[in-house]
Formats: C-alpha cells, structure tokens, sequence
C-alpha cells in the first residue's frame, strides 16, 4: 500500500476561491499578487492560479504589519521623504506656537465644556418655558413635535449668535496666572 505525503499546512486553491476565503474581491487579490503575494502556480492559457492558503496567510499577516508600521516597501529615498516631511511638520507646528496660532488641549477641553454648558443651560432655561407656555392644552402629537423643534431651533439660533468660546477662554497667560493664584491659595 502506498502512503501519500499530506499537505499540513494550508490547501491549493484558485483566484476565486482565495478571494472568497479572505472576503475580498478578485481585483483584491490581483492586487496583492503584485504587491508579492506567494504564487504556487500562475495563471495563464488553460491553467488557473493557484495559491497556497497558509502562505497566503502568512504573506498578509507580514503585508498587515508592514503597513502598520508604515515601511512598507520603503526603500531609502521614501524613508528620507518621510523624514523631511516630519520635520518640515514639526518645524511649521514650532512656528504656529511661535505666532500663538495653537491652544494647548486642555485649555481647549476647558473652553469647550464651558461652552456645552452654555448650551445645555440654554437648551434647559429656555426651551421648556417657552415651549409649555405655547403647548398649554394641546393634545396633538404632531403639533407638540413642530412646537418642541421650533423652540429648539430658535434656542440653538440665539446660542449661535453668541460667541460661546472667546479668547479669554484660551488665554495662556491668564490661565497660568490662574494656576498660580490658586497654588497659593491652597498653601495658604
């Protein structure tokens, strides 16, 4: 009896079948086979492609990572573009701090839940008050929709004329005053 030698490790398959076993189109796979994808056999005048599906798997899961860490296929003239592009970043980012054209995030947290604030207070303080004051006696659903949206819409519009975030909010010098003031206080 003869004993074949089993394959263990993935299976041949054809275009079709590996773009159905990754959930990806064949335009996918044609792709990839260009970016190296591991060919068993190629295709061509009477003869499907085949791939192997564990190395497929393998070549991906390389191809995932690689891309991940963004040196895919990165030879040296793309590595040092890459470079002088991150320092032409951090050199207009060390003059946008230079002119005060940037906020710190947490001032900018601040100034936004102050803001938020303002709105929720606006929503609460106005809307139900006028609202219940034109909905008295009304049992329409309908009428109670467009009068609710209407109120809304006219607290949001006052909101909006209103400058909810000025540059008090995001002033540096203040707010480390501030910061100051309130150390001592503490010590105090």
């Amino acid at each position: 009896m003869a004993v074949t030698k089993k394959k263990t490790r993935g299976r041949d398959v054809n275009r079709t079948e590996l773009a159905e076993i990754n959930g990806v189109s064949l335009p996918t796979v044609e792709s990839w086979v260009r970016r190296g994808c591991p060919v068993v056999q190629r295709g061509g005048r009477g003869r499907a492609w085949q791939f192997n599906t564990a190395e497929v798997r393998n070549w991906r899961e390389d191809d995932i990572r690689a891309e991940a860490s963004h040196t895919t296929h990165a030879n040296k003239d793309d590595l040092l573009l890459r470079k002088l592009a991150a320092e032409t970043e951090q050199a207009e980012l060390d003059l946008a701090k230079a002119k005060d054209e940037l906020v710190p995030v947490e001032q900018l947290e601040r100034a936004l839940t102050k803001a938020f604030g303002e709105v929720r207070a606006g929503m609460r303080n106005v809307v139900p008050g006028r609202a219940a004051r034109r909905l008295i006696g009304e049992t329409d659903e309908t009428k109670f929709k467009v009068v609710l949206l209407e109120e809304i819409d006219h607290a949001l519009g006052a909101l909006a004329d209103d400058d909810l975030i000025n540059e008090a909010d995001l002033d540096l010098e203040d707010d480390e005053g501030d910061n100051a003031e309130g150390e001592g206080a503490k010590g105090a």
